[in-house]
């Protein structure tokens, strides 16, 4: 099976492994440079062809993956980890939604950032580029293929992809499908590859090429990515461990604070947001407990188990209905459960359940339940975390619902990126200053530009192409019209009679959102967001003539401006 290529390794042959991994980066440096431009309409038509491949390839890929589950069943398994590798009808759903997120999201995390005008008239704006070569690391989460693949190539990337071998059938399948979807969109098939071989000395190989993987995304248990940690020499961004608390300050709302309890828990037991000890003041611990054990009798509400004070448990074990009651023990401290199970601890105020998040802690979530503002700021103030939830779910630190987009992650590093892993993570930046004429010397000196700032697009592209500005905006808009259609013709082939949208010539609307950042990069010129929103074109002619008149409009001076 090939994705970009499938590659595997003797276990324990060093030599051979150094051959395998080689030979992969190599494959990888060559697609990046084979491949479009970041914002090219192959990559803004990727989402939905890998959607696409997914639906048609998801028999096969739930065949897999049961073939997966029976031989962990056969290996002794515990159940906890059967249900993470299981995929059902919902992570198909849920791979759908994802590709909508990044096409959606896409165009803005690629658009070039403001400009900074200097006073000598040089104008820099910062521009989106790809990290590079990512290494995504990962263990029994069999959608991570799809959207680690997903993400990384969509923002430009190429990716090498590293599952766990309790799900060597499944990620093979997935592979195949992004293989699939590359082809599709006219993408080097070099952009993935998914490493076959579950033999660490591979993985501890891939680990040291920090002069050829720009960033390694470790995404799975504390072990795993200690374990990357401690042997890559190439940049992490690291998802830590989360050992998530809940803060129930006495103003709060105990039946509110019981739901978003158990909405931090139940859902995801083993997600990296779940809620691992809640905090209480003392005297609402009571009134806390008896609130979660009557949303524990609703219907539906599946059984769970709470550990507990003494005091607590000899209180509450024998009117407890579906709630499985312990009694805590300081064990429970920094513990991530991964399954059904709470802590409740006691604190007095505000001040002790702080120094207990210090503490134990793993710097992922903490959330805070009151109401009391004051508290709540005191607690944002005081507690450092990659995400604070104030008065709501854990389950709220996630890129499409604090509105950041799809993630991939979530980091607790502080460098590059803290919280989800989003598009924008995935992406750098190089920073493009038009000099205008100017010297150093004249920024020291303060001295204005000897080119008007206002005319530099079209002084630009004049003197490329020794025509008048309306000239060379043809020139550009009838060659990006050529490539985001796909069409086979050359721009010597179209005049601005051609027809648009009604012959071969056909761009939907990822295409026109591609076009408009590469218009503004090649006529070095600002244009509005919404320029091409709602409007149809009947002829190339049509598109240059409304180029051409924001050009003249909006950041570019006269329209006849020559070099």
């Amino acid at each position: 099976m090939v994705v970009g290529t499938t590659f595997g390794a003797d276990a324990g042959a060093r030599e051979e492994d150094r051959s395998v991994i080689e030979q992969m980066l190599d494959s990888a440096h060559r697609a990046l440079a084979d491949a479009p431009a970041p914002g090219d309409a192959a990559y803004l038509a990727l989402p939905r062809l890998l959607h696409e491949r997914l639906c048609r390839d998801w028999d096969e890929v739930l065949r897999a993956n049961e073939s997966d589950l029976t031989v962990a069943r056969q290996r002794g398994h515990p159940e906890a980890l059967l249900g993470r590798m299981r995929l059902d009808p919902e992570d198909l759903s849920w791979l759908g939604e994802l590709a909508r997120q990044v096409a959606a999201h896409l165009p803005s995390a690629l658009a070039p950032g403001p400009e900074l005008r200097g006073a000598s008239g040089v104008v820099t704006r910062r521009l989106p580029k790809p990290l590079g070569v990512l290494l995504a690391v990962y263990e029994a989460r069999p959608t991570v293929t799809v959207e680690a693949a997903l993400l990384a190539i969509s923002a430009g990337n190429a990716v090498l992809l590293r599952g766990g071998k309790e799900l060597a059938r499944t990620n093979g399948v997935m592979a195949g499908t992004v293989a699939s979807a590359l082809s599709d969109a006219g993408l080097p098939p070099g952009l993935a590859h998914v490493l076959d071989d579950p033999d660490r000395s591979l993985l501890r190989e891939l680990l040291k090429r920090h002069d050829r993987i720009d960033a390694l995304i470790p995404r799975g248990s504390p072990t795993l990515i200690d374990y990357c940690a401690e042997h890559s020499r190439i940049p992490v961004i690291a998802s830590g461990g989360g050992v998530n608390h809940l803060y129930v300050h006495r103003a709060a709302d105990v039946e509110l604070a019981a739901e978003l309890v158990l909405d931090s828990k139940l859902p995801q037991p083993a997600g990296c947001t779940a809620v691992e000890t809640v905090l209480v003041d003392g005297e609402v611990a009571g009134e806390l407990v008896a609130a979660l054990l009557r949303r524990a009798a609703e219907p539906g509400t599946p059984r769970f188990a709470l550990r507990l004070p003494p005091d607590q448990v000899r209180r509450f074990a024998p009117v407890a209905s579906g709630v499985d009651i312990d009694v805590a023990d300081d064990g429970d401290n920094g513990r991530e459960f991964l399954d059904r199970t709470l802590a409740l601890r006691p604190v007095d105020g505000l001040d002790q359940a702080v120094r207990h998040i210090r503490r134990y802690g793993t710097g992922h979530t903490e959330g805070v339940i009151t109401a009391d503002t004051a508290v709540a700021e005191r607690f944002c103030a005081r507690v450092d975390a990659a995400c604070l939830v104030v008065n709501g779910s854990l389950r709220l630190d996630d890129g499409p619902t604090m509105g950041l987009g799809p993630e991939l992650s979530i980091s607790t590093g502080r460098l590059h990126v803290r919280g989800p892993v989003t598009l924008d993570a995935l992406l750098t930046h190089s920073w493009v200053v038009h000099g205008n004429g100017a010297t150093r010397e004249d920024h020291r000196a303060g001295k204005p530009a000897t080119v008007d700032a206002e005319q530099r697009g079209p002084v630009k592209i004049s003197r490329q192409v020794g025509r008048s500005t309306r000239e060379a905006v043809s020139a550009v808009v009838r060659r990006l019209v050529l490539r985001e259609s796909r069409s086979p013709l050359s721009a010597e082939d179209i005049g601005e009679d051609e027809p648009l949208n009604g012959g071969t010539l056909r761009i939907n609307s990822f295409g026109f959102v591609g076009m408009l950042v590469h218009l503004e990069d090649e006529l070095d010129v600002r244009l509005p967001d919404d320029l091409f929103v709602g409007r149809r074109f009947e002829t190339v002619g049509d598109l240059v003539d409304l180029v051409g008149s924001a050009c003249a409009s909006g950041a570019t001076g006269t329209e006849e401006a020559t070099g």
